[in-house]
């Protein structure tokens, strides 16, 4: 009997290692979501650095010149400066 304990006591061990590597904490599928999750993450994280970027760019500009604040003012506000006609085009 004491030659089939040691057996029986590897078995039980590798049955135990194995359902922790399926089941367990820091299981195969569970690695495998939050690398899902880490990729949807790292993509979020980019277009933010991306909108990041475009915003410190438009702040740089309107510090260091008007020519960004006059596009943004005929844009956003449709204004024109003394002595000219504004046209706008639509499309249908």
């Amino acid at each position: 009997m004491g030659h089939r304990i040691v057996p029986a006591a590897l078995i039980a061990l590798l049955v135990i290692f194995h359902a922790q590597l399926w089941f367990g904490r820091g299981s195969v599928p569970s690695v495998a979501k939050m690398a899902d999750e880490l990729a949807a993450q790292k993509l979020r994280n980019t277009q933010a650095q991306l909108a990041n970027d475009r915003l410190a760019a438009e702040v740089r500009d309107l510090k260091e010149g008007l020519d960004m604040v006059e596009e943004k003012a005929r844009g956003e506000l449709g204004m024109v400066k003394p002595n000219e006609i504004y046209v706008q085009i639509t499309k249908k």
